[in-house]
């Protein structure tokens, strides 16, 4: 019988494996923000040890940060406090970190790949859900608590255990104006926010390989949001074309030995999952979220549901609940529904490649007066790259305000939040009750989507616009 890729980038880290008790796996890049870390550094320094690899352990800034002036004193003392102790914590321990307003400062999950940290048959972990986003290049990423960071930090080992495997296939071609976050949105649709509970997801079939790497990222992000603790992807050429010549990439020899051990890296023809599902690509169309999960999506040309068409109870108790919080009624349109504001960015959706996708549909265009538009990328070099395309210009001209890199309204543990009862086409991962800001209502879409509902001021696709 074959192996599959989880298994395999698995089995080469396991440092320990023992009966009736979790496997202790070896930790290749330790990766850290300022919300989730203090406490584990005080849990280090009372225990008297010290770090066990600094050297494969890196900081940022990301969740607390301004973003509309980088120069801003944190107005919040405990948002400030927590970015401070960041501060002092890798200095103490030697930490290499990124402060904000420094050129590779950025959201976590996003500087991981842009550096060229995160590589195939890693193990990635981060006090972060959505670590998920660097399994697109064929590691182990997972997410972790606070003990848990406290022991890689001491170990640099994690003990888990094993998890079971599960592939997502995915053939045909994405029509025209159909995204990857249309396409995870769909597959989380279908199979439910605990469809992956248990399992580690491997997405693969034609569609996924034709996807670019920051397409791939923003599937394996959202992973978590179908309830796996990890998703991946196979590493093939695409993969290597985007790590060569990044920062922290293998260079001359070290290259070629790397990619011929990447290239090993996929699952074995014979391989058995504990379970499959098959989508086709060809027939999906934008799609955008109705509710107050991932899962309540459903394609943009389409209606709010009706909570009775579900068969299960707990279903459309939880439709009536939402459509009750979102204020929408069943069989509206929905293109129909209007919004307040338009938000794009987050580690789902903020990285160069998004922000050009938003800016070819708002170029000429102005956003909807009454409809508030804010573009925050999801590191300073995207956000320099984006200048130095020209992008700034086409975003101030439409009326979208560019601001510097955070996780900014996906959080909304910053300055940058929605008001009550506030409407927003967002392009984040989380659309639960509040999760923008007490009271407020989020639509999840793709980076067009978003661009598009800003000119409409109604949830639309770049289809919908007249020139």
């Amino acid at each position: 019988m074959g192996t599959t890729l989880a298994t395999k980038v698995w089995e080469q880290h396991v440092v320990r494996a023992a009966e009736g008790e979790p496997d202790l796996l070896y930790i290749d890049l330790h990766l850290l923000h300022e919300l989730n870390t203090p406490v584990a550094f005080d849990q280090l320094r009372a225990s008297g040890r010290t770090v066990r690899r600094p050297d494969l352990t890196l900081g940022t800034e990301d969740h607390n940060t301004p973003t509309l002036d980088i120069r801003k004193r944190i107005e919040d003392h405990a948002a400030r406090h927590q970015v401070e102790l960041m501060r002092a914590n890798c200095a103490e321990f030697g930490i290499e970190h990124y402060r904000l307003g420094e050129d590779q400062q950025g959201i976590v999950h996003i500087i991981g790949p842009e550096l060229g940290l995160a590589q195939p048959g890693m193990t990635i972990v981060c006090c972060d859900s959505h670590t998920t986003t660097q399994g697109a290049f064929g590691a182990l990423a997972l997410g972790i608590g606070t003990t848990q960071v406290e022991h890689v930090l001491a170990t640099q080992t994690l003990p888990l255990h094993r998890l079971r495997d599960m592939r997502i296939r995915v053939d045909g071609t994405l029509p025209d104006g159909v995204t990857a976050k249309d396409l995870i949105l769909a597959v989380i649709a279908r199979i439910g926010t605990a469809g992956g509970q248990g399992h580690i997801i491997e997405y693969a079939g034609t569609a996924i390989e034709a996807l670019s790497m920051e397409a791939r990222m923003t599937i394996c992000n959202m992973t978590v949001e179908a309830g796996s603790r990890a998703g991946l992807i196979a590493p093939d050429q695409t993969t290597f074309d985007y790590l060569r010549a990044r920062p922290h990439a293998p260079t001359g020899a070290d290259w070629d030995r790397e990619v011929a051990y990447w290239s090993t890296l996929r699952s074995d023809p014979d391989a058995v999952f504990d379970r499959e599902v098959v989508f086709d690509a060809s027939g999906l169309t934008p799609f955008v979220s109705w509710g107050t999960n991932p899962a309540q999506s459903v394609p943009l040309d389409t209606v709010v549901p009706d909570p009775e068409s579900f068969e299960d109870e707990e279903q459309r108790a939880a439709a009536r609940r939402a459509l009750t919080y979102m204020d929408l009624r069943p069989g509206t349109a929905m293109r129909d529904i209007p919004v307040d504001a338009v938000f794009i960015g987050s580690c789902t959706n903020s990285r160069i490649e998004d922000l050009r996708s938003a800016a070819e549909v708002l170029r000429g265009r102005r956003v909807r007066d009454g409809v508030e538009a804010v573009l925050v990328p999801g590191s300073e070099a995207v956000r320099n790259q984006a200048v130095s395309e020209g992008l700034d210009t086409v975003f101030a001209e439409a009326g979208v305000q560019l601001r510097h890199a955070g996780c900014s309204m996906c959080a909304a543990v910053n300055e940058d939040r929605l008001r009550p009862g506030q409407r927003a086409a967002s392009t984040n991962n989380r659309n639960f009750e509040g999760r923008q800001g007490k009271g407020s209502r989020t639509h999840i879409v793709s980076p067009a989507v978003a661009a598009a509902t800003a000119v409409a001021g109604h949830l639309a696709s770049p289809a919908d616009l007249v020139s």
